[in-house]
């Protein structure tokens, strides 16, 4: 890690000076952007850290930026699913992400 110290030590410092750092399993990060483009990073690892009150998320992983077409989500699906369902663009994009691009489940789990 740094210059050959003991991870384990490491923690034990860092314990010391009231950071607290915590791993996060997680399969895939998606960052929305304002411009209406995603950052996806694939197999990421995920740390957050604690540090004086104050909680920040370290991201490693394959990133890549996207829209939404590239996702294989077309825009007549999102209108659809938000005129079903009254939710805004983003609920409904992130919906149809989690149900691999199934209305019908995206409709059900935004109900």
């Amino acid at each position: 890690m740094f210059g050959g110290i003991d991870p384990s030590k490491m923690q034990g410092m860092m314990k010391k000076l009231g950071i607290k750092q915590e791993v996060i399993d997680s399969s895939k990060v998606t960052i929305d952007k304002v411009d209406g483009t995603k950052i996806v990073i694939n197999a990421p690892q995920v740390v957050r850290v604690i540090m004086q009150g104050q909680e920040s998320f370290q991201i490693t992983g394959d990133a890549l930026e996207v829209d939404d077409q590239e996702l294989g989500i077309s825009e007549e699906d999102i209108v659809s699913v938000m005129e079903k369902t009254g939710k805004s663009r983003g609920e409904v994009v992130n919906a149809l992400e989690e149900n691999d691009g199934d209305l019908a489940e995206a409709i059900l789990s935004l109900s």
